[in-house]
């Protein structure tokens, strides 16, 4: 028998420690490779970590909730031969489909419910969990259609089916939040008995409490004001519809406007770089390298912000690459920690959802976050040597908000309309 030790995983450069939200096994429950053993917390991401060797989980040596630094010893898994439990309990799949499995291992909370075991597939045990808590039974799970290798059901396959299925009917409650002070931590709002038995109570999840805090946060520590401009896109749309099929044809993904503009945004922070800048205390951080966040909804309606590192060294296709595997990374949760970290300058892209001008939240420590708008064809008194026309133009607004405490309202003008004047002067011959 040989012990192999699993130990905090090292999440992102900056990450040091991480918090444990909940185990998945426990001492004695046999595991195979790729099984996930626990859940853990950085301050901005959820990861599951799967057991790289079959076995025995023979110790655990932190407990749920304790928060333990990178690179210690979280557990020791027993490999041999048969992967027998040495305690003598049975394995789960020994257990007659009646017999619960919690009168034969006195360690499991008699409150925990198990489906039968007499399931046709496997199941990882993350998502049996799910289902315990959730009372999906054994042929609830069957039904549901994975989206894993050879139709393996997957976290996101059994949160989908009891959003959509068991919780049909929402619990009601008679009180709700009244409202929010910013003093008060989210756990510890007020609730007020206003409110009827037929409104809809949502309890938020891990990830929005983290959005709510950043964002009171970010509006305590930053005075907020906004600038906005409208400008003419004409020239960067009649060139992305122009190479937009031979550019998917050859790389094989689509181009979107957004890279587009994030080349004029890395110009103009060029042009002024305490843009790209952060404050401690009295000092003001001017960074050197330009790490653009990208402000992404993902599909639980959440919302999280992928950084492309050094996005001034990448060419407009690298710039498209990047954008598009971050985000497509972030809505299969599949983001690494690092990957959200280090932000100097955040994008936020209202134009997906049709609307016109925003007003975003800085993203703390940051100093500016830009908000582009829709992209609509507008009637626009051009200037030609034959006189003023009128003609049909695309344009788009641009908000920039900015931290009043080193920006002030003339350098945050300024940056903006030589974003705009950037983004106008786009070549329209431009080869990629």
């Amino acid at each position: 028998m040989s012990q192999f030790e699993i130990v905090m995983p090292k999440m992102g450069e900056s990450i040091t420690e991480a918090t444990i939200i909940k185990w998945f096994v426990k001492e004695g429950d046999e595991v195979v490779e790729d099984d996930v053993l626990l859940e853990i917390a950085t301050d901005k991401v959820d990861s599951e970590i799967p057991s790289p060797v079959a076995g025995v989980v023979k110790k655990i040596f932190f407990s749920q909730d304790a928060t333990v630094a990178v690179g210690s010893v979280i557990a020791h898994i027993e490999m041999g031969s048969g992967n027998k439990v040495e305690s003598g309990t049975p394995k789960e799949s020994e257990l007659k489909p009646d017999q619960p499995k919690d009168k034969q291992e006195n360690k499991t909370p008699l409150t925990e419910k198990k489906p039968k075991n007499n399931a046709l597939r496997y199941y990882s045990p993350l998502v049996k969990k799910i289902a315990a808590e959730e009372n999906v039974s054994t042929d609830e799970l069957e039904s549901i259609q994975g989206s894993g290798v050879n139709g393996r059901v997957q976290k996101k396959d059994i949160l989908t089916y009891i959003e959509t299925i068991k919780h049909k009917s929402k619990e009601k409650k008679s009180s709700i939040p009244s409202g929010f002070d910013p003093a008060q931590s989210i756990d510890n709002v007020k609730a007020s008995s206003s409110i009827s038995s037929e409104d809809e109570i949502i309890v938020m999840d891990r990830m929005r409490k983290l959005i709510a805090e950043h964002m009171i946060r970010s509006i305590q520590v930053s005075a907020h004001v906004t600038n906005m401009l409208e400008a003419d896109v004409t020239n960067i749309v009649n060139w992305r519809t122009k190479i937009k099929d031979e550019f998917e044809k050859r790389e094989g993904l689509k181009i979107t406007y957004l890279p587009i503009f994030f080349e004029s945004v890395i110009k103009a922070l060029k042009d002024f770089p305490i843009i790209n800048s952060s404050v401690e205390g009295d000092k003001i951080i001017i960074k050197k390298k330009i790490n653009l966040g990208v402000a992404v909804a993902l599909p639980n309606n959440n919302l999280i912000v992928p950084v492309i590192k050094n996005a001034d060294s990448l060419n407009l296709t690298g710039l498209t690459k990047e954008l598009n595997r971050l985000a497509q990374s972030a809505r299969n949760n599949t983001l690494k920690p690092d990957e959200i970290q280090d932000g100097t300058f955040t994008v936020t892209n209202f134009g997906t959802f049709r609307n016109t001008i925003g007003t975003p939240i800085i993203n703390q420590p940051q100093v500016a976050i830009l908000a582009i708008g829709t992209i609509e064809k507008k009637p626009a008194v051009l200037e030609t040597p034959e006189g003023d026309v009128i003609a049909i133009r695309h344009k788009m607004f641009l908000s920039l908000t900015y931290d009043h405490r080193i920006i002030d309202g003339a350098l945050g003008g300024a940056w903006l309309r030589k974003l705009a004047d950037y983004i106008e002067s786009f070549d329209t011959k431009r080869i990629l």
